[in-house]
């Protein structure tokens, strides 16, 4: 892992401030932030309701019924920014179903603008807190949970918002299917080895690396985001982190 300099991504929101409530609940934006185009706000307030986890109703039993024509299994990617890697994603795979969690507006109305600009049915959106939304859903209902350059509160008071915590992982844990995937990625060395550790002190997880490469290159079909992209010209090299489920298929 390569040192890194203090994080300058360019998501639409890096701070807790400044909510943006509208009808469909809150989100959360930059004070000073881009305010949407009259058609991204008509995609907010049209076609995400018809995308939209409403996680305050009991979960299906099955995650695939929450998607037309049915899958074959469900992914979850957790910030999702401006949407490249999920999009990317979601029209190679047709009959993988993915949830896409932004708590960001402006991230949110990106996605919604590729989805209707390629038609891609097999996305469903939550505007919220990804926690909740581990918590709400059944036990063994995912594939894969992808967490790729999130924000990594550089300030040790700051710790305890990053994602990757006990209680996270053992959510994750619950959640995710025998032989089912964890995947990270980041640039920011801290937040890497912030994650090895929590991770492989959980019983339930196995890191899948071999050799040097497996951490250092992206796995195959990886799609680039438009952060990564630039922390590559900038010098900051990535890590790529998966981990298993430990418990194999067909066991317990």
């Amino acid at each position: 892992m390569t040192a890194a300099p203090r994080d300058t991504r360019d998501r639409d929101a890096q701070s807790d401030d400044g909510a943006v409530a509208h009808s469909r609940g809150s989100f959360f934006g930059r004070r000073k932030g881009h305010r949407l185009r009259s058609h991204q706000a008509d995609l907010i307030d049209n076609l995400l309701p018809h995308l939209a986890l409403e996680i305050g109703a009991p979960a299906p039993d099955r995650l695939a019924d929450l998607f037309d024509g049915g899958v074959d299994d469900i992914r979850l990617e957790i910030g999702f920014g401006g949407g490249e890697h999920l999009i990317a994603e979601a029209r190679a795979l047709p009959l993988t179903g993915f949830i896409g969690c932004e708590p960001y507006v402006n991230g949110m109305a990106k996605i919604l603008s590729q989805i209707e600009a390629h038609n891609v049915g097999n996305i469903r959106l939550f505007a919220g807190d990804a926690a909740e939304l581990l918590a709400w859903a059944p036990a063994r209902s995912l594939a894969r949970i992808d967490l790729i350059h999130p924000d990594p509160w550089p300030k040790r008071r700051h710790w305890k918002r990053r994602f990757v915590q006990d209680a996270t992982v053992a959510a994750m844990a619950r959640i995710l299917e025998p032989g089912g995937e964890f995947r990270f990625v980041s640039d920011i060395d801290d937040y890497c080895a912030w994650t090895l550790a929590h991770l492989m002190r959980s019983p339930d997880f196995v890191w899948l690396a071999e050799r040097v490469s497996d951490w250092q290159s992206p796995w195959p079909d990886y799609t680039m985001t438009r952060y990564g992209a630039k922390a590559e010209r900038e010098g900051r090299k990535a890590t790529y982190l998966r981990f298993r489920h430990a418990l194999a298929r067909g066991s317990g």
